[in-house]
């Protein structure tokens, strides 16, 4: 073939050090605002960004050109280093070194979206961990509990 095509959707969800500080709610909007221009300059395409203080989800859709920890990874390192430029209060945040990472298919994407809008309202009724763990086991995804 002369030329590649792909199109990967991707739910990506990452969360601040344990031992870090947590995103400030009133800064919300602009970290995920932030995090979908990093996307976008590394050739991905962000269909929503969304979480809460302490995680962040994001489905997009994958650069052709990048592997997924090299995606995570430039999105994270950015973020976090924008991050500490928006106040004193962030001088020390860090995101945990993990990630999770899970394919969506094109008929699961507007449940995907809504999902990630309604982070605030979802974790009402649901812890960040057990979520996680949801993901990983509706994704037959073997872990090992002490490192969550």
């Amino acid at each position: 073939m002369a030329n590649t095509y792909t199109k990967l959707n991707i739910h990506i969800v990452f969360h601040v050090k344990s031992t870090g500080i947590c995103i400030k709610k009133e800064n919300l909007p602009q970290v995920f605002q932030y995090i979908g221009g990093i996307i976008q300059n590394v050739g991905g395409y962000p269909v929503t960004v969304g979480g809460v203080d302490n995680h962040i989800h994001i489905l997009a859709t994958m650069p052709k050109i990048m592997s997924v920890s090299e995606f995570v990874q430039k999105i994270k390192a950015n973020s976090s280093k924008w991050i500490k430029t928006l106040d004193e209060y962030y001088e020390s945040f860090v995101w945990q070194e993990g990630y999770g990472a899970f394919c969506v298919s094109p008929s699961l994407l507007k449940k995907t979206i809504r999902y990630i809008e309604n982070q605030e309202k979802h974790h009402h009724m649901e812890s960040a961990l057990d979520e996680y763990k949801r993901f990983l086991k509706a994704n037959d995804i073997e872990y090992d509990e002490h490192y969550l």
